[in-house]
């Protein structure tokens, strides 16, 4: 089973792929475990219908009745039943705990494999306010289009999103490989609304970006946590290692998760033997722990960019340096979600996602609605960095000066 951190504030739509809200940590299982799983009977229990009341099975006769007589257009039968459950879910008021169509969950089994269709962009959700902001445009169609990083995306087809969840903003943006979406977006440089037509195509999710700044110092972007990410990193450390490389900055702003696997690996590969991280359930019984080998482990000087975006298997990552000392920790406080989802799936192809545990730092630390708190807080000076196209960058010329320091 992989456990996959997936997004509260923030969905990943690479080449329009949905991960989730900010944080939002999921066990990924196939048919087969959730089979095996103790907890699958009770999964099943949704499709008995002595789980709904008598009176809300009256109540929605009723309703069906008021339908048949005088809704104006024609109604989907499977659409209603799939609304059901969702609803069913939301009653749970967590919204991390919720239905996945079978088409739906098709696409989420496909989201960790680092290749998609869609427009190439990264998403975050505000969770109180609803306002979905792109925080990176990734080489593909949607940057071609002309959408830019911190656009706010208020329409999907002529159609107002601003009020909708990420997941289903997501659904209507995802299309057929070829196909056209437009896409209205709100700019804040410029106080207007643009019309953005995209056509969908195959965009690779380059998960790892890096390069050699002065002195020598190596830069590290990991943008999310998928299935390819953890050796595409150690690549990169060994590669600039090979360069002279005297000093490391990890760059996790906006990072909203992925891959629990792929956090720890990556870990194991810069840290020394020990606990990296464990999960508890609503027992306080420790359900998993994971741990670092000594086989491999990074000595020099180190430093993690972070900020309200960075949740899940980034904080689990910046978490455990901290824990450790192994590096400091630069940028704002982190998203704040420390809580695991299990995925399962179900009979018809279509899945429940459930909130089952909680996640801890090595130190036993509980971030969840709390996040990590940066060693040097530094807020990133917006119109500097936007007025130079990224080049003026306060957070990372802090992070240097850090590694500066101790070359």
């Amino acid at each position: 089973m992989k456990i996959i951190i997936k997004k509260a504030a923030a969905y990943m739509l690479i080449s329009v792929m949905a991960i989730g809200t900010v944080g939002c940590s999921t066990i990924k299982m196939t048919k087969a475990d959730s089979d095996s799983t103790e907890n699958n009977s009770t999964v099943k229990m949704l499709g008995d219908s002595s789980v709904v009341g008598k009176n809300t099975n009256e109540k929605l006769e009723d309703i069906q009745a008021l339908i048949d007589k005088n809704f104006y257009f024609e109604d989907d039968e499977q659409q209603k039943q799939d609304g059901i459950v969702k609803g069913y879910l939301e009653g749970l008021d967590d919204p991390y705990s919720v239905y996945y169509t079978a088409e739906e969950y098709a696409s989420f089994m496909e989201d960790t494999e680092g290749e998609y269709v869609g427009i190439g962009v990264q998403v975050s959700q505000n969770a109180d306010t609803k306002v979905i902001t792109v925080v990176k445009v990734f080489d593909g169609p949607a940057k071609e289009a002309g959408i830019k990083d911190n656009d706010i995306i208020t329409k999907v087809e002529g159609n107002d999103v601003s009020d909708q969840d990420i997941d289903a903003v997501v659904d209507k943006i995802r299309g057929e490989e070829g196909t056209e979406v437009e896409v209205t977006v709100y700019r804040s440089s410029d106080g207007e609304d643009h019309d953005i037509t995209v056509k969908r195509r195959k965009v690779e999710n380059p998960t790892v970006e890096y390069k050699m700044l002065d002195n020598k110092i190596g830069y590290i972007e990991v943008s999310s946590f998928y299935e390819v990410t953890a050796d595409q990193y150690i690549t990169a450390v060994k590669d600039l290692e090979k360069q002279g490389m005297k000093g490391l900055i990890v760059d996790l702003r906006n990072n909203g998760g992925g891959l629990l696997d792929t956090a720890v690996k990556m870990l194991d590969f810069m840290l020394p033997a020990g606990k990296l991280v464990y999960t508890e359930d609503k027992e306080g019984n420790v359900t998993s722990e994971y741990k670092s080998t000594d086989d491999e482990q990074f000595t020099k000087p180190l430093a993690i960019l972070v900020n309200g975006y960075s949740a899940s298997a980034s904080e689990i990552f910046a978490g455990a340096i901290k824990d450790y000392g192994a590096g400091t920790l630069v940028g704002t406080n982190t998203f704040g979600k420390g809580i695991v989802q299990r995925m399962f799936p179900l009979d018809d192809g279509s899945a429940i996602k459930l909130t089952i545990a909680k996640y801890f730092t090595p130190n036993g630390n509980d971030i969840h609605e709390v996040g990590i708190k940066p060693d040097n807080e530094v807020e990133l000076d917006v119109d500097a960095y936007r007025d130079s196209d990224g080049k003026k960058d306060n957070q990372l010329q802090t992070a240097v000066d850090i590694i500066t320091e101790k070359i």
